[in-house]
């Protein structure tokens, strides 16, 4: 399903853990990583999509996650010549993208490379947030700039937010614990 520009719609996943790193995902029987992506299917929403995308390439479900934030509009980037397939030539362009912003709220071990029977990666790491801009195939370079600058506030209000979760919890849980030694 391609827009009247040629671009195809599609879903971007930076998913952080607790340490604000990014699920990195080796390309099956590649050298190329990338974070985790797919089109949006007739009839989806961009969060349907995210969803069904996330489950497919990494296993995880919605419990295992949180959202923190998307982008505001489309994303767009253009695949060069070389890598659209000869029967697209002509008429596709590249992917249009919403991006998402995830929290792991799972362990490490809820991954799975391996949920479905067509696996898009075959290995995965954390990497420091911005280090995906340095290692990227150079044609999504852009919009994984934009998409990381963008979404990255919400990592900052998510911190601030679990602070003051903390400091609820110890205030509450504060002066019980003084009456129970006492």
């Amino acid at each position: 399903m391609l827009d009247r520009e040629g671009f195809r719609p599609n879903v971007g996943i930076i998913l952080c853990n607790a340490k604000n790193e990014v699920f990195w995902g080796k390309r099956i029987r590649e050298h190329s990583w990338q974070f985790p992506q797919g089109g949006i299917k007739r009839g989806e929403t961009p969060e349907q999509a995210m969803y069904r995308e996330l489950y497919e390439e990494v296993g995880l479900k919605p419990e295992h996650v949180r959202i923190l934030g998307r982008t505001k509009g489309w994303l767009r980037y253009e695949v060069p010549t070389q890598w659209i397939k000869r029967e697209w030539r002509g008429s596709y362009k590249g992917q249009k993208q919403i991006w998402f912003l995830l929290r792991l709220v799972g362990r490490d071990s809820d991954v799975s490379l391996r949920a479905t029977e067509k696996p898009e990666f075959d290995a995965w790491r954390w990497n420091c947030y911005w280090v995906p801009l340095e290692a990227v195939i150079e044609f999504k370079r852009e919009v994984y700039a934009q998409a990381l600058n963008e979404l990255a506030r919400f990592l900052e209000s998510d911190r601030r937010g679990r602070n003051r979760r903390r400091g609820r919890e110890s205030a509450s849980t504060g002066p019980d614990i003084e009456n129970n030694a006492a």
